[in-house]
């Protein structure tokens, strides 16, 4: 009943939001007599900020038509690979003119980044990609909103996200040979069990994992996401979260956790901060202070757009990772895509390297909480095994914004690097040939220098290709 309440007051707040856009422009516009009435700047703003906060917030697009490669643009052709019920694997395809870049660019490491399904969508990532398109060939996995997903889909659990990784890294390995992953946030659990059961089948694995901020071990330095999860009952979530997709969408009747909900929580964490956001934004408005409004805009639209999560994948997400720590207990139990029940054993990894990272500041996924893979990971051999605390960083700041630019993708750059091969596998064959280049052991040395020490004494090592 709550998610049709929710829409209800919705629909009935779109005119009203449109209304203030249009007095908005209206108390704006130099060529409106409204303009030159008294205190005009402030109602354009008030209405402004009004709209904003009543407006539905869409899915928003990457946007990333080029990148910078070393002083050469390089067009980026965004497109779908794989089209899953539940989710989409995004390629983001670069061209370019230039002989010498086109031939640097077909010989870079192959990652997919996994992004999380945890309430936004996965341009929330959009920095991340953007920053390593220089250096990378990047793939993406783009969540779908389950309230679009229509009911004859079939419900979306744990195991099929877990199954879904599977595919996707079995499908990059086909078409390059292998490929590197990086995991951000909550898909750490999952793709660490993803690499395990293919490690445990006999199968290749990744040539890296990368895990950023994650709560591979929930119980260390928890947060106070952690502590809602740990403190409520399994069925206080299922009496009190779950709702049902209303009749106006595709996936009506879909049993979920709604996005308003996630959105609502994450407010509550920091009010004031919000509070103050907006407060600000009125205030440059006034000024006529357009970067910084348009700095607001464009973090609140990311912020702001929300998707539901299919129920059944929320709730064995909570009891699985934040109440039962099945992964490490040791106790968990994958279902294949066949049927079958296979446990999953981080200790059979071997021949994939292992890069944590975690933020200082992090409120969200705590101190110790992504490092814990390190002791699940007794396969892989303690030289394969980094970590990193990025001084100074929040939860977000460890892939995305400045500290992410310049802390730490430059010693995710030089881990990947140090482990891939020299020769890269062929494009595929709409690609054309490839022209195979050496890695550059150069940069890989000038990255791995500047990586700090860690608590377990682990830090890349330079190697030649």
């Amino acid at each position: 009943m709550l998610y049709q309440i929710y829409e209800t007051q919705r629909s009935l707040m779109e005119p009203f939001a449109d209304f203030a856009q249009a007095a908005s422009k209206l108390f704006s516009n130099p060529l409106s007599p409204f303009n030159q009435v008294p205190m005009a700047q402030r109602m354009s703003a008030g209405y402004d900020l009004l709209y904003r906060l009543g407006k539905d917030y869409e899915k928003p697009t990457f946007d990333i038509p080029s990148v910078d490669v070393d002083g050469v643009g390089v067009a980026i052709h965004e497109r779908v690979e794989l089209d899953k019920p539940f989710c989409e694997l995004r390629r983001f395809k670069r061209f370019s003119d230039d002989p010498a870049t086109l031939t640097k660019i077909k010989g870079q490491p192959v990652v997919l980044i996994v992004a999380p399904l945890s309430g936004h969508y996965a341009t929330l990532l959009r920095d991340t990609v953007r920053t390593m398109l220089k250096d990378h060939k990047v793939y993406i996995t783009d969540w779908k909103n389950a309230r679009l997903v229509p009911l004859s889909e079939g419900e979306f659990h744990l195991d099929d996200y877990i199954n879904y990784v599977q595919e996707f890294i079995r499908y990059l390995q086909g078409v390059y040979g292998n490929c590197h992953v990086i995991s951000v946030c909550q898909p750490t659990v999952p793709v660490l069990a993803a690499v395990s059961l293919m490690a445990s089948r006999g199968e290749t694995t990744p040539l890296t994992m990368t895990m950023m901020g994650g709560p591979i071990d929930a119980r260390k330095s928890p947060t106070s996401v952690n502590n809602l999860a740990m403190n409520r009952s399994f069925e206080w979530f299922e009496n009190n979260v779950i709702y049902r997709v209303p009749d106006n969408f595709p996936g009506a009747g879909r049993r979920v956790y709604p996005g308003f909900l996630q959105h609502t929580g994450f407010v509550a964490m920091n009010p004031d901060r919000h509070a103050t956001s907006h407060y600000d934004y009125f205030k440059n408005l006034i000024k006529g202070d357009d970067a910084s409004a348009e700095a607001h805009r464009k973090f609140y639209d990311e912020y702001n757009a929300v998707l539901d999560m299919d129920a059944d994948y929320y709730l064995e997400t909570i009891k699985t990772v934040f109440q039962e720590y099945k992964l490490v207990h040791g106790t968990w139990d994958v279902r294949s895509p066949d049927g079958k029940l296979e446990r999953v054993r981080p200790q059979d990894i071997t021949a994939t390297a292992l890069f944590t990272v975690e933020g200082e500041l992090d409120d969200i996924s705590g101190s110790g909480q992504t490092e814990a893979a390190h002791d699940l990971c007794t396969g892989i051999v303690r030289k394969e095994q980094h970590h990193l605390e990025a001084k100074g960083a929040g939860h977000y700041g460890i892939f995305s914004g400045r500290r992410w630019r310049e802390l730490v993708y430059p010693q995710v750059k030089a881990f990947i690097l140090e482990h891939q091969p020299s020769a890269s596998p062929a494009e595929p064959a709409r690609g054309g040939a490839v022209a195979a280049v050496p890695a550059d052991t150069s940069a890989v040395a000038a990255a791995t220098v500047s990586a700090a020490p860690t608590s377990r004494s682990r830090r890349p090592s330079a190697r030649k290709a």
